[in-house]
Parts: C-alpha cells; structure tokens; sequence
C-alpha cells in the first residue's frame, strides 16, 4: 500500500480514537503530499520516494523547532513537536548506523572513482539519491568530506 493510503487510513483511526497529537501530524503530512499534487508539472500520483522526502522534510522541521523551544524554556512547546515527529518516523525507512553510513559512502566512492575532494560533488549527488531517508544529508557530507580528505 502506497504511502499516501496510509496516511489517510491513519487520520480515520486516530479520529476515531480521538488522538489530536496523531491526527494533526497525519493532517501535516496530507497538507503537504497535496500541495506537491498540485504544484505545476507534478503527476497526480505521489511516490512512495516523493512521500518519504516530504515526511523527512517534516521531521526535521519538528526537530529543529523543538531545539529552538528548548533554548528558550519551552518545553511544552518542544514536546508537542516532538511528539508530531515521532507519528512522522512511523512513516520512515530505519536510519542508518555511522558505521553503515560510511561503509556506503566508500562503496559510492569507490563506483564513482573520486580520489579528492574535487569530487565531492560527484559523490554526493549518488550519495544522496541512494541514502535518501536513510541518513540525514549532513551526516552523509560529513562522512563523504572525511573520506576524501
């Protein structure tokens, strides 16, 4: 079942359980899928791939907003958001450890040929479209600069 399905089946269940935490953030995702439906050239369909670039997106939103409502003593605020972050990594792939982060970083290098940090470019671009939502894209350019270096 497509992601999007999911999505829709999961904002009945939590209006039925009267869940308001699940239910706005299952709403957040819908907002958004919708929104890039309709953008100009966009299919009407929506990938499992575009989906989980979108809930990725929202998650580290909501992360980084509750950083922020800690810094400055919010913590009501910060636990709202991240409690909408744990609905959103319900819909995500399993991160990937460093250690697998890296042993696939060097795999792309090594396919790619890159021997200095010329390349890194080249090896971010595969880097990124193969890792994508299993590692957060910082943490791919760290492990891509510490290689090539």
């Amino acid at each position: 079942m497509k992601i999007f399905d999911d999505v829709n089946n999961g904002i009945k269940e939590a209006m039925k359980a009267k869940d308001k935490v699940r239910l706005e953030a299952l709403r957040s995702i819908k907002n958004v899928m919708l929104e890039a439906k309709s953008a100009a050239g966009a299919s009407s369909e929506i990938s499992d791939t575009d989906a989980i670039k979108i809930i990725t997106k929202l998650a580290k939103q909501g992360s980084d907003s509750a950083d922020i409502y800690k810094q400055q003593g919010r913590d009501d605020l910060a636990q709202a958001e991240l409690d909408q972050v744990a609905v959103f990594e319900e819909f995500l792939p399993e991160m990937m450890s460093e250690e697998e982060i890296e042993e696939a970083v060097k795999a792309i290098i090594e396919k790619t040929g890159a021997s200095s940090m010329k390349d890194m470019g080249k090896v971010m671009g595969v880097a990124t479209k193969e890792l994508a939502g299993k590692a957060d894209g910082k943490t791919i350019s760290e492990k891509v600069r510490s290689l090539l270096q």
